[in-house]
């Protein structure tokens, strides 16, 4: 796909803002199991299964882009993990600190510094009193996110020996990611099944829209309007009549498409730095710290997301330019757009 103006770091940095609100409001917990925190938790699932379509687009170009298998490695661990460590690290230190429990802060690192959050999630010390424990329970998305950068050459070198039938490819990943969705709940027993069902392949679907994205997008561009007027039909459809829920990938990838390139601004959000994935790992330990400290309740909800929003974008600014962008070559596309800015 070759590189035109778009919107999808504005993209990105919106869907980093629905997760933060939902999780604001449920860490505060103004209304537990509410109205309020069940709307919201719909939101943030949407922008999660749209930041898997971005990630689609993104990094599928960027495997096409890369001179060798080794260099499409480096430019994902450069862009992802300098900034996940630090995340991960500068909790652990403040819990060790406090608690001088090394072996509870071990286990955490050993599992969190290898994407496995789900075996270690909190800490000594940290957020004990809290709603939820867990020191940041967004992370569970990025071994999602890894997973799929170690299939993506498979299935992009698949995908070339269909020729024009690439389509058919991306059919089969999206049925079986939706079959996985649907079936593994019904057939593990108790929590765990709904927990593994959401677990790649089970969002395998919205992947292969974005890299359908991806490779339609030269012929695709110019129709923003039928994009934006089918996704967002069959996208509220989907919500109205469960039964055409696996239908959701392909119509967030309609709406995704007809943002990113309808005719007007750019809205060049990266201009100062880009901040999505900063503002995306680094919310959940601030709300957290927020709440632990009792602010959620002696703030009110709007003065404690607030103060949360303030915190974490300064967290998230003092990530980039800290460790996200010396981290990155110097032709990095995130560097890039803000040099031309």
């Amino acid at each position: 796909m070759p590189e035109t103006a778009n919107r999808f770091d504005f993209i990105r940095l919106a869907l980093a803002a629905g997760v933060f609100v939902y999780h604001g409001t449920a860490i505060g917990a103004a209304q537990p199991f509410g109205p309020l925190e069940w709307s919201l938790s719909h939101i943030a699932e949407l922008s999660i299964q749209g930041f898997f379509i971005v990630s689609g687009l993104l990094v599928a170009g960027s495997f096409e882009r890369a001179s060798s298998l080794l260099d499409y490695v480096g430019k994902r661990a450069r862009r992802l993990y300098p900034a996940y460590a630090a995340i991960i690290l500068v909790p652990a230190a403040i819990s060790l600190a406090m608690m001088r429990d090394v072996q509870g802060v071990a286990s955490y690192l050993g599992a969190n510094l290898v994407f496995l959050n789900f075996l270690s999630p909190t800490l000594p010390g940290l957020f004990e009193g809290n709603r939820f424990p867990e020191v940041n329970g967004a992370l569970w998305t990025l071994k999602i996110e890894v997973m799929f950068y170690i299939a993506l050459p498979i299935i992009l070198l698949v995908l070339r020996r269909f020729g024009a039938f690439w389509w058919v490819l991306i059919a089969v990943i999206y049925a079986a990611g939706e079959a996985w969705a649907y079936f593994v709940p019904q057939l593990a027993p108790g929590a765990y099944g709904p927990e593994l069902g959401r677990q790649l392949p089970g969002q395998m679907a919205f992947f292969a829209m974005g890299i359908a994205l991806w490779k339609a997008s030269p012929g695709i561009q110019g129709r923003w309007a039928a994009l934006a007027l089918c996704g967002t039909a069959l996208l509220g459809a989907s919500f109205l009549y469960p039964f055409l829920e696996p239908l959701r990938a392909f119509a967030l990838a309609g709406v995704i498409g007809a943002i990113a390139w309808a005719p007007g601004p750019k809205l060049n959000v990266a201009r100062y730095g880009d901040v999505s994935y900063g503002l995306y790992i680094t919310h959940f330990p601030i709300l957290q710290a927020l709440a632990a400290a009792g602010l959620a309740t002696s703030l009110g909800l709007a003065a404690y997301l607030a103060l949360a929003t303030a915190l974490t974008l300064a967290a998230s600014f003092a990530l980039w330019h800290l460790v996200e962008k010396p981290a990155l070559r110097p032709s990095s596309h995130y560097r890039r757009v803000a040099r031309e800015s």
